[in-house]
């Protein structure tokens, strides 16, 4: 086991810190190579079989990953905007990129604009994708995508609106960015297939063959013959492994086929370590490994055996975020006159995921003590740093942060790529600093918001404090203040069982809303154990979450209501959240003024992981009702109460002073 957690964090930490190396050399590009590649595509758009009017090229791997590799980074690479969500489209005449309000600052910082449209997509005015093609290309014009980027419940509803328009959605199965780079000399990195290391079941709780067995139940129910596991984080769930695929995220390329008899895992050239196969084995999973490559050629054969057998009816199951490639293999497209009918919905495992069980809980809950810890540290060391007049840039913060959760029990690495907005920056939501180029020093008048998170052996962590270097104006106080106060809201609301999560949404924005202000992004998201820092189906957001199955028990969110000063400043207090049950007897800060548990749904509301004093000096008490002020004096307490002795015991006592002072109450 020693060597285990050893080689796992050596090649986690590896990866991490060599991630500027794994990114493509074109990050920053000049407008002549942009243009260059931009009319490189279109060239080959137009030597297809059938001419294309529209390649789309989305923000995707053949996983539906939130999070890619540099091998898929394809709408990086043709743009030059790097945020992690957006879908491009390129014409003819047009070069366009759809992309949430994160990312509106940076879209415009990062590419040329003479050459690229921003589509801001929370704008109503904004046309969809599909709406703006079918609005300016011509009937009869072929719009083309690669299959293997877009989900089946992405596909079809755009070849349906074209369709409509008598248009017509193609797939180019060879991605045409892909053969634009291989013309261009700039070809795509090889895919990495990184080792793969054991999670043990004192962290998952639940061992592998134990999780195939219910996996297989649900597919009697479905009268299912297989399950195709495509999301990465899905089959490390699955097999309580871990691996390093991609930057942050603890997975590796792979699917996973289950039937009634066996279980394929597609990885690497097919052949496992005996570490993990010792592990599978000790886990009574039994599972048989192919080359990655393989799994088009197997799912053809495994939907023309079922057809041939008649067992046809039974049909194979497989989430409807599988890509479209996936989708026609697993029917038999390409080999039966008649495709099997397929179950595509959302994913069992996706749902089991979502539910963590005790040993997650704890795990969880331990490691933000840890994390705690390390954050407690680091701003206690930043802040005297900058009064004693210390040049302190935001890498230079960030690299410490790291030290400081390097030091922590089971510490893995960065669960997302830290962002330390100082001033200014602080208002590109999804901001993260550059090694290379101007360093942007933080300064005494600086506002400066910390979003970052740990990947532990025992959990995932996402926090963010905003904390001014100095002394804040009443306009920060202010926004600071009303931010709080939504957090808070949100944070000792009740609610009922099963309810969705965009119900929740105004209750974190009331406050801002009152002034007239507002924040482009959502509020909270799932988080995996040890796994991706952002994980479905549910969320909380102005906009429902498609698969959310309503909010239960032992589900992880986070809780993050922000406001940005575009040129100035951010804010934004994020926290990780237990949803628990709430009776009169609970501890929780309404529990005594429930009357009822909604007719027998239940009464559920949110237990707050997070440890980390909010910044007082920032706060506006005479915003603060008495309610707010208890909640912010307990929780402070309670965050003194668990973090002080730790220091106290590792005799870290000036961190130990700073923390108390923190968390000292705060009185009207």
């Amino acid at each position: 086991m020693f060597l285990t957690c050893f080689l796992l964090k050596v090649f986690w930490l590896y990866t991490t810190s060599n991630a500027a190396k794994l990114t493509t050399n074109s990050t920053v590009q000049g407008s002549s190579m942009t243009l260059q590649r931009l009319t490189a595509l279109r060239a080959l758009m137009t030597s297809q079989p059938t001419a294309l009017a529209a390649y789309i090229i989305p923000t995707a791997d053949a996983h539906n990953s939130e999070y890619i590799a540099s091998v898929d980074a394809r709408r990086e690479w043709i743009s030059g905007f790097t945020g992690s969500a957006g879908t491009a489209v390129v014409t003819a005449a047009h070069a366009l990129v759809w992309t949430d309000g994160r990312y509106y600052t940076q879209f415009e910082k990062e590419t040329d604009n003479t050459l690229w449209t921003l589509m801001k997509m929370s704008l109503p005015e904004t046309l969809t994708m599909e709406k703006w093609l079918t609005a300016n290309l011509v009937e009869g014009s072929v719009v083309g995508a690669d299959p293997k980027t877009m989900s089946r419940d992405e596909w079809t509803p755009l070849q349906t609106a074209l369709k409509k328009a008598k248009m017509e959605l193609v797939a180019v199965p060879n991605n045409l960015v892909d053969q634009v780079r291989v013309q261009t000399k700039d070809g795509p990195p090889k895919r990495p297939h990184n080792g793969i290391i054991p999670l043990s079941v004192k962290y998952t709780g639940k061992a592998a063959g134990k999780k195939i067995e219910e996996l297989r139940e649900k597919m009697k129910e479905k009268k299912a013959s297989a399950l195709v596991i495509t999301a990465l984080d899905e089959v490390a769930y699955t097999l309580n492994l871990r691996g390093s695929d991609i930057q942050y995220n603890p997975v590796f390329f792979s699917y996973l086929v289950i039937t009634m008899d066996s279980a394929k895992l597609f990885w690497g050239d097919g052949t496992l370590s005996q570490i993990v196969v010792d592990h599978l084995n000790s886990e009574g999973a039994t599972v048989e490994c192919r080359p990655y490559d393989n799994i088009m050629e197997y799912l053809n054969e495994l939907a023309k055996e079922l057809s041939e057998s008649g067992d046809g009816a039974h049909g194979i199951w497989l989430s409807n975020d599988a890509s479209e490639a996936i989708h026609r293999a697993s029917a038999g497209e390409k080999v039966l006159k008649k495709p099997l009918d397929l179950i595509s919905e959302v994913s069992p495992v996706a749902l089991a995921k979502l539910i963590k069980n005790e040993v997650e809980l704890q795990g969880f809950r331990n490691c933000h003590i840890k994390d705690g810890i390390a954050v407690v540290r680091f701003f206690k060391w930043l802040h005297e740093e900058i009064g004693k007049g210390s040049k302190v840039t935001e890498i230079q913060a960030a690299d410490r942060l790291l030290e400081f959760r390097t030091e922590e029990e089971d510490f893995l690495g960065p669960s997302f790529e830290t962002i330390a907005g100082a001033g200014e920056n602080g208002a590109i939501i999804h901001y993260s600093p550059s090694k290379g180029g101007e360093q942007r020093v933080i300064r005494v008048d600086d506002m400066f918001l910390l979003d970052s998170g740990g990947q532990y052996r025992d959990g995932t962590t996402d926090i963010t404090r905003t904390r001014h270097m100095g002394e804040p104006s009443p306009g920060q106080k202010d926004t600071f203040t009303r931010v709080l106060k939504g957090q808070i809201m949100l944070g000792s609301a009740v609610f009922p069982q099963g309810v969705k999560g965009n119900v929740l949404d105004s209750f974190a924005r009331q406050y801002l809303w009152l002034a007239g202000l507002d924040y482009a992004h959502g509020t909270g998201h799932g988080v995996g154990h040890c796994l991706n820092v952002h994980e479905g189906p549910s969320g909380v957001s102005w906009r429902p979450y498609p698969n959310d199955p309503g909010l239960r028990p032992k589900q992880i969110l986070s809780n993050e209501p922000g406001y940005y000063k575009v040129g100035e400043y951010g804010i934004r207090h994020e926290d990780l959240v237990e949803i628990i049950s709430i009776t009169r007897e609970s501890d929780h800060p309404r529990a005594r003024g429930l009357l009822g548990d909604f007719e027998g749904r239940g009464a559920l509301g949110f237990s707050t992981l997070t440890l980390v004093p909010h910044q007082k000096d920032c706060l506006d008490l005479n915003l603060l009702d008495d309610f707010e002020i208890s909640y912010i004096n307990a929780y402070h307490a309670r965050v003194l109460n668990t973090l002080g002795p730790i220091l106290e015991a590792r005799n870290l006592m000036e961190d130990y002073a700073w923390l108390k002072e923190q968390c000292e109450p705060i009185n009207k």
